[in-house]
């Protein structure tokens, strides 16, 4: 447990700099006078770490000190950090860079613990391709020549020129400032400006992509869950929303409130079933989603919604010999 701590406590200097006792009492779990012990124990055993004292004082290791892991390369190293999530690395191109890291941390684990950890590692299943319902989670295929250009694009900083093809529209060649990547179940997202305004850009329809050599113009850091965050506020509250009056079974509440962008008004009908008026991002969102509930549900308003559900139902019905 202590070799444990230790080892943790020179990465927490490492990745974090100067750190006060208090800090690294608080991360580590234990007391700061454990802390302090710590700290001779490493420096007796030959580690760099000396203190600074003052009000912003702490603990630091001296400039150039490393603790690495040897043979891993940088794509390597990039996988295993987005490892949280295997379909991450998959969408941005570093699914064969996360297999080739994995070996390599596997053949540098102690012969004793090697043979535990595969065992171990045999009993666990992290987000498989199917679910219960046999429903297939189908990640998008980006092309590699594709996803590695704007990834080194993004990393280095420069403008990235893309052929792209928006939603029903002819595919253009347009010149960006990148920003970072994002992966939503399975799908991956260049987050970018164009002319000083934010873009979004699905990679499955980026066709080919050319990392320019002029630098992009953006901030130096970014905070890119925030980033995300207010992209899809604007997405959601944006476009030709529309608002739904409903009817529903109140078992199959949470599928409608799990697809609609919001609730505005809910109450309670005599019969016990809800009424409800929900948003939806557009009228196709609307119709799949009250088309989905079948007879757990019936759209009140607005009236072209009812008419579109009642021809689709009336077409279902023809199709299969049933009078409407």
């Amino acid at each position: 447990m202590r070799a444990d701590r230790l080892v943790s406590l020179v990465l927490l200097l490492r990745q974090h700099g100067r750190l006060s006792a208090t800090t690294l009492a608080r991360e580590l779990e234990v007391s700061t006078r454990t802390v302090l012990r710590d700290i001779e124990a490493l420096s007796a055993a030959g580690v760099p770490v000396y203190a600074e004292r003052g009000r912003h004082g702490g603990f630091a290791l001296l400039p150039g000190f490393r603790t690495e892991l040897t043979g891993l390369n940088h794509d390597e190293a990039l996988a295993l950090l987005v490892a949280g999530s295997r379909r991450g690395a998959q969408a941005f191109g570093l699914g064969s860079a996360l297999a080739s890291a994995m070996r390599k941390v596997v053949d540098a684990l102690p012969e004793s613990c090697r043979a535990t950890a595969a065992g171990a590692a045999q009993r666990l299943l992290i987000d498989p391709e199917t679910d219960l319902l046999s429903r297939r989670q189908v990640a998008e295929e980006v092309p590699d020549t594709v996803v590695t250009e704007v990834r080194c694009a993004v990393f280095a900083g420069h403008k990235l020129r893309i052929h792209y093809a928006a939603v029903d529209q002819t595919p253009k060649w347009r010149t960006v400032d990148p920003i970072g990547l994002v992966t939503v179940r399975g799908q991956g997202y260049l987050l970018a400006t164009r002319s000083g305004e934010d873009r979004t850009y699905r990679l499955s329809r980026i066709l080919a992509a050319e990392e320019l050599a002029e630098p992009a113009q953006r901030p130096d850091r970014v905070d890119l869950s925030r980033a995300w965050q207010e992209r899809s506020t604007r997405f959601r509250t944006g476009g030709d929303q529309v608002t739904v009056l409903v009817r529903m079974d109140p078992a199959r509440r949470e599928d409608l409130v799990g697809t609609a962008l919001a609730v505005l008004a809910e109450e309670a009908d005599a019969d016990g079933w809800l009424r409800l008026e929900v948003t939806f991002q557009d009228s196709r969102h609307a119709e799949w989603a009250l088309w989905h509930l079948g007879a757990h549900a019936e759209a009140l308003a607005p009236q072209w919604l009812c008419t579109s559900l009642r021809n689709r139902a009336a077409a279902i019905a023809a199709r299969y010999g049933v009078s409407p």
